[in-house]
């Protein structure tokens, strides 16, 4: 029976995704990326070449889920010395370097702990990101000057929901132009071009799993032509995981105000989140467990918080409902669970289930989030 409010992961709808990934970029090793949901690490590395952290708290979780390090790739805008130093010691498999300061800190380091780092360049893609080409080629115009470092390769992420294929051409070219230019004047080849595609996933359509392959589809053979001419990795989060996750959360109260219909429920806002959706202007997947005869009406979907912008749905045609009825809100697996503002109003925090072979298994009780928002000591 699952407690609410609740987020189910669903394992076997994930190996299904990623066996169609697969499919379409056939040998091509996979990355998955920590932060679009840090609940199944250690289910999805068992699945992937690597896992992406990209804060010294998703390093730490890794090591409290025994990840082994020569899977992990540490990334992140901003490492400070006591990051990397863990990182380093804990043997971790590769490093970016977003910087030409953060390229000399990790050398430092690497140095100072008499270790052989390796070390992929970010190249930016025009934001705070990575580093302008000049820089990168620097970089690699006196790389033996960094006897600590062995430098693996490229790094290139430009944004997600890329829904065109020309999106993807443009971050090609622009790879390809400082990969090229690194190969004919200073006589550099990669070990791994690192790629995060960010390939949309359709969230507000009944067919969103259909348009989603038929993405994957149209985006795959520009994938496999780079890999022909560099030895390419594909990163991958949101559209990994983004269809495996339902939302469970419960009828608690159902009011008429001025003609509207209203179901207030026991989750909101503050746990569940999509991305491109803003004070419910666009309705996901919801699927109502208990179903009845009858001319079907319109609710409004609101959740427990104490502010008017906690509404999850407008005017969804649902049947009559009750007081204990269940909703599940689908496709909901990638971010949402830790990038919805969970601590506001000192709610608790919902339960974590992950459901495999029809088995739901509670990976999270339920936490209060006011442990959080209290003050560890008491001024007087």
């Amino acid at each position: 029976m699952i407690k609410t409010p609740a987020y189910v992961f669903d394992i076997d709808q994930l190996k299904k995704r990623i066996e169609v990934i697969r499919k379409e970029i056939s040998g091509l090793p996979l990355t998955f990326s920590v932060k679009a949901n840090s609940f199944i690490t250690s289910t999805v590395s068992e699945m992937v070449s690597h896992v992406e952290v990209c804060s010294p708290g998703e390093l730490d979780i890794c090591k409290r889920l025994q990840i082994n390090p020569e899977q992990i790739i540490y990334s992140g805008v901003m490492k400070e010395e006591e990051d990397i130093r863990e990182a380093i010691r804990y043997c971790t498999h590769i490093l970016t370097a977003e910087s030409k300061n953060q390229f000399k800190l990790i050398s430092f380091l690497a140095a100072k702990e008499d270790k052989d780092v390796n070390v992929l360049l970010r190249i930016s893609s025009d934001n705070q990101f990575g580093m302008d080409p000049e820089d990168i080629c620097s970089i690699v115009c006196n790389r033996e000057k960094y006897p600590n470092i062995c430098l693996y390769g490229f790094h290139y992420y430009s944004g997600t929901q890329k829904k065109q294929l020309k999106q993807i051409e443009a971050d090609i070219q622009r790879m390809m132009g400082v990969i090229e230019k690194c190969r004919n004047e200073y006589g550099y080849k990669p070990e791994l071009v690192e790629y995060g595609p960010g390939l949309g996933v359709e969230y507000f359509k009944e067919n969103g799993e259909e348009i989603d392959l038929e993405l994957m589809k149209t985006a795959a053979p520009a994938l496999m032509d780079l890999a022909g001419k560099v030895p390419l990795g594909i990163e991958m989060g949101r559209f990994i995981i983004a269809g495996c996750g339902i939302y469970y959360t419960k009828v608690k109260d159902i009011k008429n105000n001025y003609g509207i219909q209203y179901a207030i429920l026991d989750g909101g806002s503050h746990q569940l989140k999509y991305h491109g959706q803003m004070m419910a202007m666009q309705t996901p997947v919801i699927v109502q467990q208990e179903c009845r005869e009858g001319e079907r009406q319109k609710y409004q979907l609101c959740g427990s918080l104490c502010t008017v912008a906690d509404v999850l749905a407008k005017d969804v045609e649902l049947d009559e409902l009750r007081i204990g009825d269940v909703l599940e809100f689908h496709r909901c697996g990638a971010y949402s669970v830790t990038e919805a503002p969970g601590l506001f109003l000192s709610r608790d925090l919902p339960y974590i289930y992950l459901r495999e072979n029809g088995k739901d298994q509670l990976i999270r009780d339920f936490k209060r989030s006011s442990e959080f928002n209290t003050p560890d000591f008491q001024l007087r």
